[in-house]
């Protein structure tokens, strides 16, 4: 179908959303990510809320309100960020009332983006780097739980940079130390609140190896919290990049991040 028309008549704030895309060339390539992004996430917020883990259920229902957001989908961003608030405080009784809400609204947002989307089974291909050796090129190392982030960011670079992704800190840990005794992490995106292992145990990893003159480090997160930002500067980081951001912000820090050890 591929009609705005039909997003804006569905309560999709495209204008919004192509204020962080940048053209609807963009939104249409990354949109079906989307689409597998929330079917994933309520599998597992369903989980966590069947073991009820509240700290995992706050950072996935955190994510999903993120990706809504990001593509305008704010009806499902507004019921998310309910959930994570109510989740933050522990309440798992709200959560389980109203976790059919959640998978109701889930279910209208798929629903719009398949029929917006008629060639939605057509998703990239493309390869991402693998981590299972070390980097043999220059690379760039997106560490976020969304796989929305990680692609976004490697359609920016892919054409001057190879892209590698962590999905977790433990992942993201392991690629560093397969790694770090080339040159080939030019720079590292991480985020902060991310579930197993957090963005914090990456930056100790890094502090605990006197990594950060190697390997130069800029955040990208969705708590801009002082406490949070002020924590985060502890550390030798490059630049902290808040979500939501956009293809000028995204290229502007991982530029100055690459632009930092160039200088060394």
């Amino acid at each position: 179908m591929r009609n705005i028309s039909f997003l804006k008549q569905s309560g999709v704030n495209v204008d919004k959303s192509l204020e962080i895309f940048g053209d609807i060339e963009t939104y249409n390539d990354t949109i079906g990510e989307f689409l597998i992004s929330i079917e994933d996430k309520l599998t597992k917020l369903k989980g966590f809320m069947d073991a009820k883990d509240m700290a995992n259920y706050a950072i996935y229902v955190h994510s999903l309100k993120s990706d809504a957001r990001n593509f305008g989908f704010e009806e499902l961003e507004q019921i998310a960020q309910e959930q994570e608030m109510k989740s933050k405080m522990n309440d798992s009784y709200y959560i389980i009332e109203n976790f059919d809400k959640l998978a109701q609204v889930v279910l209208k947002t798929k629903n719009i983006v398949k029929a917006y989307m008629s060639d939605v089974d057509k998703l990239s291909t493309e390869k991402i780097v693998s981590n299972t050796d070390g980097y043999d090129s220059k690379t760039i190392l997106v560490v976020d739980d969304s796989n929305i982030i990680r692609n976004f960011v490697k359609r920016i670079f892919s054409d001057d940079y190879a892209v590698g992704v962590a999905e977790d800190g433990a992942e993201a840990i392991d690629i560093i130390e397969k790694n770090k005794s080339n040159n080939n992490i030019v720079a590292i995106l991480l985020d902060l609140n991310m579930p197993k292992v957090d963005g914090f145990k990456v930056l100790d990893y890094m502090q605990e190896n006197n990594l950060f003159e190697k390997i130069p480090v800029s955040i990208i997160s969705g708590d801009s919290t002082k406490e949070t930002i002020d924590r985060a500067f502890t550390y030798k980081i490059v630049d902290m990049l808040s979500k939501p951001f956009n293809n000028d912000d995204v290229k502007r820090v991982v530029e100055k991040t690459i632009l930092y050890q160039n200088m060394k």
